[in-house]
């Protein structure tokens, strides 16, 4: 690592993990840095919760190195103190009180009953259940269930947070709720690692996204890094009543990579620049054009490739392979 650059909060080297004949993970590598929110993106059965299981230490016996902070645990056996984890099978027992169940999580991770005391109204404030203390958790809907589980992850005050598919099964209103606490967190430098089959939540709320098929990560990067990539360079839609003559023209313009012309519509056009290019040099070279050669625009679009595509892309080229 070169002088300058920080260490990763959490960094997979070359990790594998093999049941038997089943590959379910095949040399990860990829790191998440200080407050980051990493959506960890696949299909059911892609390799996820093995990822999450290993680098919270429910699964020791495999090949690769796993470092938290820039340290393996064996170099530091209390590492994994630092990590809060929501796995998806968590269970509560529904007679319990939603206080009395985490002060029975809190000690169960080593809290003492004074800082729980403390402790427990915190958290519940911080996932929307303040006053939920007394109620028995029978009595809760799915979306504060949810909710509560988080709760238990962030007992003990972690700064990484490893959330397994935390989303899942909410109606509208609590993925909503649940998103905003998330970002929320991350936004106090909390770093959080998510795994989803749900593309819409990974979009809405990742700074970086691992995109994991068949146990082998695809892809990581920004989310505006896979987008552009897949489209090349930067493009936009231009809809006018004479643009479909000037097209041999614009696509001569340096910064211009391509000019089609819909095939439905002769009024509307897709222009793409080069890769790399300066969107706003290629914009102000293209309305002077337009300018110049009194073209009237009657709607202009900027283009850019859905997380969808994106990952529909590299699932399938795994899938093909």
């Amino acid at each position: 690592m070169s002088k300058g650059e920080t260490v990763p909060v959490i960094e997979f080297c070359n990790v594998s993990k093999n049941y038997g004949m089943i590959e379910a993970l095949k040399d990860a590598t990829f790191g998440v840095n200080k407050g980051e929110i990493f959506g960890y993106i696949g299909p059911n059965g892609a390799g996820k919760t093995t990822t999450l299981k290993i680098l919270v230490g429910l699964i020791s016996n495999h090949s690769g190195d796993v470092k938290i902070n820039g340290q393996l645990p064996s170099e530091n056996p209390n590492i994994n103190r630092l990590i809060g984890y929501l796995p998806q099978d968590v269970g509560f027992q529904e007679w319990r009180t939603v206080d009395h169940a985490l002060v029975t999580f809190g000690l169960l991770s080593g809290m003492t009953k004074a800082d729980l005391v403390e402790r427990v109204p915190e958290v519940l404030k911080i996932v929307g259940l303040p006053d939920a203390g007394k109620r028995k958790i029978k009595h809760l809907s799915s979306g504060m269930k949810q909710k509560l589980k988080l709760a238990q992850a962030l007992l003990h005050n972690p700064p990484i947070l490893i959330l397994d598919e935390p989303l899942s099964g909410l109606d509208p209103t609590s993925r909503w709720q649940l998103k905003k606490i998330i970002r929320e967190l991350s936004e106090t430098n909390v770093t959080i690692l998510f795994s989803s089959h749900i593309l819409d939540d990974v979009e809405d709320i990742a700074s970086s996204i691992g995109i994991i098929n068949k146990g082998s990560l695809a892809k990581v990067g920004k989310p505006q890094e896979l987008q552009k990539e897949l489209m090349g360079g930067d493009g936009v839609e231009v809809t006018s009543p004479n643009i479909g003559e000037k097209i041999k023209q614009i696509e001569s313009l340096s910064l211009v990579d391509s000019a089609v012309l819909n095939e439905f519509d002769s009024t509307q056009i897709t222009i793409m620049f080069i890769p790399d290019v300066n969107l706003d040099k290629g914009l102000i070279q293209l309305m002077d054009f337009f300018v110049s050669n009194q073209i009237i625009i009657h709607n202009f679009n900027y283009l850019k490739p859905s997380l969808e595509k994106v990952y529909l892309k590299y699932v399938m080229e795994g899938d093909s392979a």
